[in-house]
């Protein structure tokens, strides 16, 4: 099967650390920049702009339900996994013809956001939301793909380390940036500078190789059930049968062989996705609103949870990266949950404080720095359960349906909150990582007995 299991022979840490100085590592650092920008546009950072502009909590908690469409970009995947784009994809091939359209979605999104005014046109302002959230998981989806086809399994924890610390500092400008922008100038201001530096995504784009794809576009025509479809059904009509093959090929069968794959474990497999992230992504609809609740101020917030945070984050992505090279994927997920967990415990001791500096410094350190670890290890995880035949859509499935639970309980944040306050909320959070820790527990030992049907 095509997980990643525990290593067989340990690579030394001169070898572990050696993988960072790979092109194809490196360029995930500008790629993960480009598909970090969007995110906090339209979540965090959003957050905080209609929170100042007198927007309610609950309303804001709903509102984050945009960012609930990069949990169904498995819908859509097959489309990018399999169609190319008009001209462009013969010029500069399938993976990036398909980035380069999505970054240029989010650009457009981004000024129509800054040209919207929460207070008179809330309802344009999410509409563009929805586009940006659109185009920015369309991004992932091919980026994801060319990440897991650009390099070998052994370097997808690297790769998933140097794209997760180019996704931070994404956040950051996407964050602290636009919190700065903001403070000095406009909302309007701090989003097209936001679109202006989408820019690093498209110029990256272009410096990429395109990789040798394992499966052709049209390989679907090779495929058992299709060839079994096609010729079962020779009566019907050239157009139809044609249009069902392509479903079958492109949809079904990614599907379908994860589960041939993987037996009666596979359920267990998805269910642990759809939980790890369910506790970080909880909390994280109401962090800014909590910062901005407790006093701190907008250059408080970028200074500390963003620029200060991104050190911790790195450290934390670089260090899963390595822990991966050299243990295993396994423990260092099961580490990761608990440590995930642990840390939203610490926001409840801040909510119980003053607002001072050094509280929200230690509190982000430990946030961050298990934040880091957590996606290193599981993006190598899910990395590695993809078949490459089918990249763009399987993986597509595992990140949205990692997103998808944990972004529709976070669109309640705001109501519980309100309920029950910050203390609260955060023990609420943090209760939420058990499931994932059990999981991981589990799937361990099954690992242990060769994953037996």
């Amino acid at each position: 099967m095509a997980e990643l299991t525990e290593v067989q022979n340990k690579p030394t840490w001169r070898e572990s650390l050696g993988i960072y100085t790979r092109p194809r590592v490196i360029a995930m650092l500008f790629l993960g920049f480009s598909a970090g920008l969007p995110l906090l546009l339209v979540f965090g950072t959003l957050s905080a702009w209609l929170r100042e502009s007198g927007v309610d909590r609950s309303t804001i908690g709903h509102i984050s339900w945009v960012a609930i469409l990069y949990a169904f970009k498995f819908a859509w995947a097959p489309l990018v996994d399999r169609l190319p784009v008009p001209i462009v994809t013969s010029a500069i091939g399938h993976r990036r013809s398909w980035m380069l359209l999505a970054q240029f979605g989010v650009i457009g999104a981004l000024i129509m956001m800054a040209a919207s005014d929460p207070d008179t046109q809330l309802s344009m302002l999410v509409i563009a939301a929805l586009l940006a959230a659109f185009s920015s998981a369309t991004q992932d989806i091919s980026i994801d793909a060319w990440r897991i086809e650009a390099a070998v399994v052994e370097w997808q924890g690297a790769m998933a380390a140097t794209y997760q610390i180019g996704y931070r500092v994404g956040m950051i400008a996407a964050g602290a940036g636009a919190l700065y922008l903001a403070e000095f100038y406009s909302w309007s201001t701090a989003y097209n500078c936001m679109a202006l530096l989408m820019l690093v995504g498209v110029v990256t784009t272009f410096c990429i190789f395109e990789p040798e794809r394992q499966t052709a576009v049209d390989a679907w025509l090779e495929e058992e059930r299709v060839v079994e479809f096609l010729e079962r059904y020779a009566h019907l009509p050239r157009r139809l049968r044609n249009v069902a093959a392509w479903f079958i090929g492109a949809v079904v069968c990614p599907f379908t062989d994860f589960f041939t794959r993987n037996g009666k474990i596979a359920l267990l497999i998805l269910a642990f996705i759809g939980v790890f992230r369910l506790s970080d992504i909880t909390m994280g609809v109401m962090a800014n609103p909590f910062y901005i609740d407790m006093g701190y101020t907008k250059s408080d917030i970028a200074s500390v949870t963003k620029v200060f945070g991104l050190i911790m984050t790195m450290t934390g992505a670089v260090l899963g990266g390595v822990l991966v090279a050299r243990f295993g994927v396994m423990r260092i997920l099961f580490l990761s949950a608990v440590l995930v967990a642990l840390t939203n415990l610490t926001f409840a001791w801040l909510a119980s404080q003053t607002a001072e500096i050094t509280y929200l410094m230690v509190v982000i350190s430990a946030d961050n720095l298990s934040g880091g670890m957590a996606g290193s290890a599981f993006i190598a995880y899910l990395s590695g359960l993809t078949n490459r035949a089918y990249t763009a859509t399987q993986y597509a499935l595992f990140s949205s349906l990692m997103l998808l639970p944990a972004k529709f309980l976070g669109g309640f944040s705001g109501d519980i909150v309100d309920a029950g306050g910050y203390v609260f909320f955060f023990s609420y959070a943090a209760t939420l990582g058990l499931p994932a820790i059990l999981l991981v527990l589990y799937l361990m030992f099954r690992q242990k007995r060769g994953y037996s049907r």
